[in-house]
């Protein structure tokens, strides 16, 4: 999908085709990087108390990952998502 293409699907599609093609090539460096952002994301959408707990529980930034697409928290990410996805097109 081209550039234009990505930029106007939703966060939610958009980290669907993320987050299922780094897991279909296991490609653990994106989902970590994902893991790594996710406070900064939450903070930027306003869950500034989320930020801070998930800084110390791992499993809650596990927790996020998964639904990591909804909301404010995904239009955070959706930078992080088109820039993956513009770098494998065939996601």
């Amino acid at each position: 999908m081209d550039a234009n293409g990505l930029e106007s699907l939703p966060a939610n599609e958009l980290h669907e085709r993320a987050v299922r093609y780094a897991v279909r090539h296991g490609d653990l460096g994106f989902l970590w990087e994902l893991l790594k952002v996710i406070p900064a994301a939450e903070a930027a959408s306003g869950h500034a108390n989320e930020s801070a707990n998930d800084l110390s529980k791992v499993s809650a930034l596990l927790s996020d990952a998964i639904a990591a697409g909804e909301g404010r928290l995904g239009e955070a990410l959706r930078p992080v998502y088109i820039d993956y996805l513009r770098k494998h097109p065939d996601a």
